[in-house]
């Protein structure tokens, strides 16, 4: 029997790999077993023990691997990354699957590729080839390119990338995202349906995440100070924020948005929205503010401006509809305007998303089974030489 590994820690990753886990189940059988390993933040009930929405999906389980999240300091995240390692290393070393799919540029997924590394189980890679110079994200999602078998980007700039990095390119397979598949089959919440279903009447507002900026070791409450005097600048929109994830001074951001929650009249604050919702309420909003790489990939699929946030996403491929802006007030104030002007909304009208067509999900399950049942990985790869020019 071939057996496939998938590794979900976070809500983010989770809601871009469910149409993954989905498409390869359609094939199990006899032959064929697909486990879903939740680990990270899924299981933390400070960050919205959001295992219960991949229950509410019905989609099964198969193991859980309760680990810290704490991310208060570099040695949380390093005692993490230590946690991980030896977990998933014994897993691994048990199961001996024929490839693990691990998503992004997390370092639990570092971690996971090294475990996997170690015990020799390929690594089939999602995502790569992205930049994110703001963020440490940045480190771990190029290293796990060069631990990984097999690559699975999202549009064709980043498959250049991987090549470039010394990966062969008949193992680089630009599918698109798997949020598109997304957009196309589950954002289906009519505006009052998404908004009554988080507790608020029919409104004009704002879907917004604020992440830490990890390659800036300070100043996180400044910036969430300026984040939300941008926000009370608009009293007549409804600014709907999702908590920020488990990077050192995400616990710190939730704290902040958690005691201006109580204050500011026009900010409701949520661990976590799941996919269908987040995505159905990303839809109907008038612009997405914020840091978070859904403002790059979803929002313009949805013809909607995103105001991106300082570096955090820096070096992402982008589109005409997102207007980048510093971490000022001021700032960010003026984006927010631009966001809402005529000429914007005509800009993401015409807008076309270079993320793929919506059925990366089938492509990605079909490749995945032809690869592991064909016998022939060979985790002694060689170094793919490109010819270049150095001026």
């Amino acid at each position: 029997m071939k057996k496939v590994a998938v590794v979900t820690s976070t809500r983010a990753e989770y809601g871009l790999l469910m149409p993954v886990i989905k498409a390869l189940r359609s094939y199990e059988d006899e032959n064929l077993r697909v486990e879903l390993i939740v680990s990270g933040t899924h299981l933390s009930a400070e960050y919205g023990g959001t295992v219960s929405e991949i229950e509410a999906d019905g989609i099964r389980i198969d193991i859980t691997i309760p680990v810290s999240v704490s991310c208060r300091s570099a040695m949380d995240i390093s005692g993490n990354q230590a946690e991980v390692l030896r977990c998933f290393t014994e897993l691994f070393e048990v199961k001996k699957y024929h490839a693990v799919l691990i998503l992004g540029d997390r370092y639990e997924s570092l971690a996971i590729a090294i475990a996997a590394g170690n015990t020799g189980t390929p690594v089939f890679h999602l995502c790569g080839g992205d930049t994110t110079e703001g963020a440490i994200d940045e480190w771990n999602r190029h290293s796990i390119t060069k631990m990984s078998y097999i690559h699975f980007v999202t549009n064709e700039t980043s498959r250049q990338r991987v090549i470039q990095l010394g990966e062969n390119p008949e193992r680089v397979f630009n599918y698109g995202s798997t949020s598109i598949d997304n957009i196309v089959r589950i954002a289906d919440l009519s505006k009052e349906e998404a908004l009554l279903s988080i507790g608020m009447s029919y409104c004009k507002y704002a879907l917004c995440t604020y992440h830490p900026v990890t390659m800036e070791n300070d100043g996180v409450d400044v910036r969430v100070r300026e984040f939300l005097e941008a926000i009370c600048c608009f009293p007549e929109i409804e600014f709907i924020v999702t908590k920020s994830n488990a990077d050192q001074g995400g616990s710190r951001i939730n704290e902040l948005l958690n005691c201006a929650a109580l204050k500011v009249k026009n900010l409701h604050v949520f661990a976590s929205l799941g996919v269908k919702r987040y995505l159905s309420l990303m839809r109907h909003a008038e612009f997405v503010l914020g840091n978070s790489s859904s403002g790059i990939i979803e929002t313009p699929a949805f013809h909607k401006p995103t105001v991106n946030i300082g570096d955090r996403q820096r070096g992402r491929l982008q589109v005409k509809s997102i207007i980048n802006c510093g971490e000022d007030k001021e700032s960010i104030r003026k984006a927010i305007c631009v966001a809402m002007s005529e000429e914007t909304r005509e800009i993401c009208g015409s807008t076309e998303s270079p993320y793929g067509d919506g059925k990366a999900a089938e492509r990605i399950a079909k490749k995945t089974l032809e690869v592991i049942r064909s016998g022939q990985i060979d985790l002694k790869k060689q170094f793919y030489d490109i010819s270049f020019e150095v001026k």
